[in-house]
């Protein structure tokens, strides 16, 4: 045991295992670095690092709790962030169709790139802020998880849960990283291929709305 963790190597494989679960966050992130370069995949990550800066603060403070004992704010901020994900979902479902109309003919100018710009591609670090932060499960997580690896005995708490979340936002960094150029990449290969892209995008707008129907279903059990 050192500085209060119990056990970091545990601590490390879970949390690697949590941030490559697809979600929302990283969704997102990958989606601004494709369509519209690394610097805005990086403006949208540094929106999630606050978001769920914002979330580990909340949970040791006891928001947790809160949801738990006030289940009408529970359903508030549950429709809220599910309204919120299926509203970025289906712009970019409609931006989806339009790029895929236009696709049997040559554009006359500038590609309108709605879908982005309906999902927030023009504030990426403000639109990734936010749907970091419209899943109430995502606290009851943090808190549930962290405490499994302080030692209540140790005599600093606020040591070990700033270590235990550094670690969460450099695994996360990496993944994101990976991500962002990933997506670079492929935007520069498929780039031509305006109906390919158009599905991708279409795709991506399909598993917003699929996070918002699942956030609408959660429970506190």
């Amino acid at each position: 045991m050192a500085y209060g963790i119990t056990d970091l190597a545990t601590f490390i494989l879970g949390t690697v295992f949590i941030v490559l679960l697809p979600g929302p966050n990283s969704l997102y992130v990958m989606a601004l670095a494709s369509r519209h370069g690394v610097a805005a995949g990086y403006r949208g990550a540094a929106g999630i690092f606050a978001g769920d800066t914002v979330l580990m603060l909340l949970s040791t403070a006891g928001a947790a709790s809160l949801l738990r004992g006030t289940p009408l704010a529970f359903m508030v901020v549950k429709y809220a962030g599910a309204a919120y994900l299926a509203w970025l979902g289906l712009g970019l479902v409609r931006a989806a169709w339009r790029d895929w109309s236009a696709s049997a003919s040559p554009p006359a100018g500038p590609e309108p790139d709605g879908g982005m710009k309906a999902a927030g591609a023009g504030r990426p670090f403000r639109t990734a802020l936010l749907i970091s932060l419209v899943n109430p499960k995502a606290i009851l997580f943090f808190v549930s998880f962290f405490i499994q690896f302080v030692d209540p005995a140790y005599p600093s708490p606020t040591l070990p849960f700033l270590l235990l979340g550094l670690i969460v936002q450099v695994c996360s960094a990496l993944y994101l990283s990976a991500l962002i150029f990933g997506g670079a990449r492929l935007a520069r290969q498929f780039g031509r291929h305006r109906r390919l892209s158009a599905a991708g995008m279409g795709a991506m707008g399909a598993l917003f709305i699929g996070f918002g129907v699942r956030l609408a279903s959660a429970s506190l059990a």
